[in-house]
């Protein structure tokens, strides 16, 4: 194992005196003031009446509130959750998920075991789904501005429908317009075709600020029409991505990281291992995963593209080809091409369509198609188009439209500045908005209607190349909203129909035989097996290789920056702005927190005299905005990344005023990046809180990393450390744990990409709060599990990142124990170290004793004013903590406790995999694995039987149960330095 030197932060890298401060106090600055205003007289005072009325708390009568069913539900037995099987859906694509509900209330999702597209994991952007479920901002009431009054009921907006619609169809619906979000859907592909034929003159578009329509496009273009690429990442062994986040802000994320998890799995050193290549703009996941990462602006991937083609000999050379990376270059392409159809090349969807045309091109030249890719056609599916929405204005603005539905999606906020689609909205008569929120667009309507939610409401999807799936209710609206289906049935006939007969009137065309049986069978397993769409066989013509050329932008420079428009890893494109559990995670890259940023390099941040948090202009010829600055190593020179989706004004009251606005830079023409932009300082500063620099070990080695050569050769590397240790003893009296389960954990570095899947899934099983920005810059932010994020080497050029995820490690000889005054943290027989909240006085000894700093203080109550409905999403099976309380990771102790009376009333032992955390259950690469390690079939005992398995901070004897597997590297040789 090499010698490298990890840091997290720029500031570590300097040892500034603010990071240097901040390693000497266990709590950051102010986190431990008291109260201002009490002195210590008022506070005896204080303590005495409380413990004078402590008494007579046990005097009063129990308030009693639970009614109990007068007739039970024959399948509701309280205490115990019911779990159902829908889809969400993701664009042109969906989610397989699984649903818990406690006594009719969803409280979590999990990902659909039997579903291709999830393989039972989930995202965190489906995790904090149910967050959005119960946000108390959702519009609850139809309103129509203007009139008098306002709020009106669904009754009266059918009313208006039927007169509107009367003028509509005389002229065949001329000048009525729909403006839905891209989907994949039997029955809005239904309805839609079923509107055109009522209307024929009406115009239905679609549009998403992220709909990959260059993708498309590029496919068009090479194959003569519309596919949908299926990339199977698990077939490859050699992957080159060409600006491209495919593990994190692809609408099939969650597929492609568990299969490229697949290559990374080491169960031996004889195993093979796929090798990651990376060349982009911006440092994303994809990009840390990468075993070899070339950092170019967005401008220059065609360029690249186009060089890589003529060293495949597949396409002719560039006349740049010298500014590109040759030696990178070609130890990229003989890779590739020594994989033959083992190999797979992906794009961005934010680069031109040239460049998907040509990574068609090149897919096919290494005979990909029909092994690591395939193609499928998309028939119920309605794709988004700038063409035609540009279209849609132009008709808006000249007058032409009279009638719009705006149904989901926020365009006022988020459609191409060139357009300005709120002024050309305001042109038009009827302009009706069916959403879930009171947003930007809803303002410029004339009518707001409230969209359910997709737990509240049915409706069907197809994920991209897998089976159709139902999206099936689990609650009533809880606000009285109707789906997009519902809307499109109401505008076609002019009457409501419920959404469980508009779907079951699609798929009785869908399903043969006995219908009732076949329809509960795909209500219970989530899908329908074997409705897979066949592979198509797509002709790909090579001589797209040949448009590179025109593709190339102009080169970005100091006086000309590039600025790169990427997904947000917390908020996506804006719709998840008013979710505070996606608004607190970390950034997974830039470890920001309840903001965005322009990032910038460490070198181009230099040359321009700039440093994280300062306020700049970001002009781009005619348009600007002010950003604040955050410098990211890694980053290409002279590129600027902003993510989309924040400065909303109208999202609700998390979302509101945080970060910035980048739609306001994006227009048609350069939607996903464009060149000639120039930063300039306001002399401002902005506060970015960043949580890389918290809970810090203060240089402790806690990484362990190998290239897989090192590690074929000497299969011990991780444990080499540990081996120099001398035996140790304990002051404390060793404890046996042989009877009964023990529980561990094993982390795998090797496959975990960061991706805080595991962070929103824990905060929604263990009810913890979000505590927002201000909190979270003391230090305070309560999530149970961290992920920590390592680099090593220079800030202008990094050699390698590493995540590390670091919940609570379950000590067998914890620190925290033996300095807790009042037990209150301890240890069961089970192997667990355990907290009674009860006992906790808030001393916070434990915190400052524990080595690995995860545990978490709450310094406030913080669930004190959650809104009542938004208490809904909480676990009733987890305490809800109080102020002065110390919490922690706790192995999902309720749901060991819930493994074992299932198992005791099945009459039989638990088994390896009838326990698992929430944190294993949601991880797309299944990097982490929990069980009973006295159990010799157990995953996680061999697992901890590894060659790569070792503990963190070993030599302080504290016995971990929580332990790692060691990171590798597959580097090419070629490309190793010397």
């Amino acid at each position: 194992m090499s010698d490298r030197r990890y840091w997290r932060s720029l500031d570590e890298v300097e040892r500034s005196p603010e990071f240097l401060a901040g390693l000497g106090r266990e709590f950051p600055l102010g986190a431990a003031d008291p109260p201002q205003g009490i002195t210590r007289r008022t506070l005896l005072q204080v303590m005495g009446a409380s413990l004078s009325l402590a008494g007579l708390a046990a005097c009063r009568r129990p308030v009693e509130t639970i009614v109990p069913y007068v007739t039970a539900p024959e399948d509701i037995v309280p205490g115990v959750p019911l779990k159902y099987a829908t889809t969400m859906p993701f664009g042109v694509s969906a989610l397989g998920v699984v649903v818990e509900s406690h006594e009719g209330r969803p409280t979590k999702i999990e990902g659909n075991e039997l579903h291709p597209s999830s393989r039972g994991a989930a995202s965190a952007w489906t995790q904090a789904a149910i967050y959005d479920l119960y946000d108390p901002d959702r519009s609850a009431v139809v309103l129509q501005q203007g009139a008098e009054p306002p709020r009106k009921t669904w009754k009266d907006f059918v009313d208006y429908w039927k007169e509107v619609s009367a003028e509509l169809a005389p002229d065949q619906g001329a000048g009525l317009a729909v403006l839905l979000e891209p989907f994949a859907s039997p029955t809005k592909a239904r309805l839609v075709a079923a509107l055109r034929r009522r209307y024929p003159k009406a115009r239905v578009v679609a549009y998403a600020p992220l709909g990959d329509e260059s993708l498309y496009e590029g496919i068009r273009a090479a194959t003569g029409s519309v596919l949908e690429p299926v990339h199977h990442v698990d077939r490859a062994r050699v992957i080159l991505s060409l600006d491209a986040d495919f593990l994190l802000a692809d609408a099939d994320s969650v597929r492609h990281a568990s299969g490229f998890a697949e290559g990374r799995r080491m169960r031996s050193a004889g195993d093979a291992m796929n090798r990651l290549y990376v060349v982009e703009s911006t440092l994303t996941i994809t990009g840390i995963a990468a075993d070899h990462r070339l950092a170019l602006p967005s401008g220059r991937i065609a360029a690249f593209a186009a060089a890589l083609a003529a060293e495949l000999g597949a396409g002719p050379a560039p006349a740049s080809a010298a500014a590109d990376d040759r030696r990178w270059l070609a130890a990229a392409a003989q890779d590739l091409k020594a994989a033959g159809d083992k190999s797979l090349i992906v794009a961005g969807a934010h680069q031109p369509p040239a460049v998907h045309a040509a990574v068609a091109a090149l897919n096919a030249a290494l005979g990909n198609v029909g092994t690591t890719v395939t193609y499928v056609a998309g028939g119920e599916t309605l794709r988004s188009s700038s063409a035609d929405l540009t279209a849609l204005v132009a008709d808006m603005r000249a007058g032409q439209v009279k009638t719009a539905f705006v149904l989901g999606g926020n365009p006022a906020y988020d459609a191409p500045v060139d357009l300005d689609f709120g002024a050309a909205l305001a042109k038009v008569a009827n302009r009706i908005r069916l959403g879930p929120y009171l947003d930007e667009t809803s303002a410029a309507c004339e009518w707001h209607l409230p969209e359910a939610h997709f737990l509240e409401a049915w409706g069907d999807a197809r994920s991209r190349g897998g089976p159709l799936s139902v999206v099936q209710p689990l609650i009533e609206p809880l606000f009285g909203g109707r789906s997009v289906i519902e809307m499109l049935a109401l505008i076609e006939s002019g009457e409501e129909k419920p959404g469980y007969d508009l779907v079951r009137e699609t798929w009785t065309a869908v399903l043969a035989g006995d219908f009732e049986r076949a329809w509960n069978r795909v209500l219970h397993d989530g899908l329908l097996e074997g409705s897979e769409l066949a592979p198509a066989s797509p002709r790909i013509d090579a001589k797209v290789l040949a448009d590179l050329a025109d593709a190339a932008q102009p080169l970005a420079g100091a006086d000309a920056l590039e600025v790169v428009f990427r997904a947000s890893a917390a908020v996506y494109d804006g719709r998840y702005a008013n979710n505070g559990w996606l608004q607190e995670i970390a950034e997974p890259v830039s470890k920001l927190t309840w903001d965005n940023a322009a990032l910038v390099s460490a070198k181009t941040a230099a040359a321009l005299g700039l440093k994280s948090g300062d306020l700049v202009r970001v002009k781009l010829r005619e348009r600007a905005i002010e950003a604040a600055i955050s410098v990211l190593p890694g980053n290409a020179d002279h590129s600027v990344t902003i993510a989309l989706g924040y400065g909303r004004s109208a999202a609700g009251r998390v979302g509101n005023g945080v970060g910035f606005d980048a739609y306001r830079l994006r227009t048609t023409a350069a939607a996903g990046f464009d060149v000639g932009a120039r930063l300039e300082p306001t002399g401002r500063t902005h506060r970015l809180v960043a949580t890389h620099d918290h809970w810090s070990t203060e240089g402790r080695v806690i990484v362990q990393e190998a290239g897989l050569e090192e590690y074929r050769k000497n299969p011990h590397v991780a444990q080499e450390h540990e081996a120099e240790l001398h035996p140790q003893k304990s002051l404390w009296p060793e404890r046996s744990y042989e009877q009964g389960p023990q529980w561990g954990m094993t982390i795998d570095l090797n496959s975990c990409i960061g991706c805080n899947a595991c962070v929103v899934a824990c905060q929604s099983e263990n009810n913890i709060p979000a505590v927002g920005k201000d909190q979270v810059s003391r230090g305070r932010e309560m999530h149970w599990i961290r992920i920590d994020r390592y680099f090593s080497g220079r800030p202008e050029a990094p050699e390698s990142i590493v995540f590390q995820p670091v919940p609570c490690q379950h000590c067998e000889n914890a620190p925290c124990e033996q300095v807790c005054p009042v037990a209150a943290t301890l240890h069961d027989e089970q192997g667990l170290n355990v907290m009674v909240y009860n006992r906790c006085i808030g001393t916070r000894y434990c915190s400052n004793n524990c080595p690995y700093k995860v545990r978490r203080f709450n310094f406030y109550n913080f669930t004190r004013d959650t809104p009542e409905i938004l208490k809904m999403a909480q676990n009733p099976d987890v305490t809800v903590r109080a102020r002065g309380v110390m919490e922690k990771c706790s192995y999902c102790v309720q749901r060991i406790n819930r493994g074992r009376i299932d198992a005791k009333l099945a009459g039989k032992p638990l088994e390896d995999g009838d326990v698992r955390t929430a944190c294993q259950q949601t991880c797309p690469t299944r990097s982490i694995q929990f069980g009973d390690i006295r159990d010799p079939k157990s995953r996680v005992a061999a697992l901890k039987a590894s060659d790569r398995h070792y503990h963190l901070l070993a030599e302080l004897n504290t016995r971990p149960r929580t332990t790692y597997l060691m990171r590798l590297r597959n580097p090419n040789p070629e490309l190793e330095q010397a």
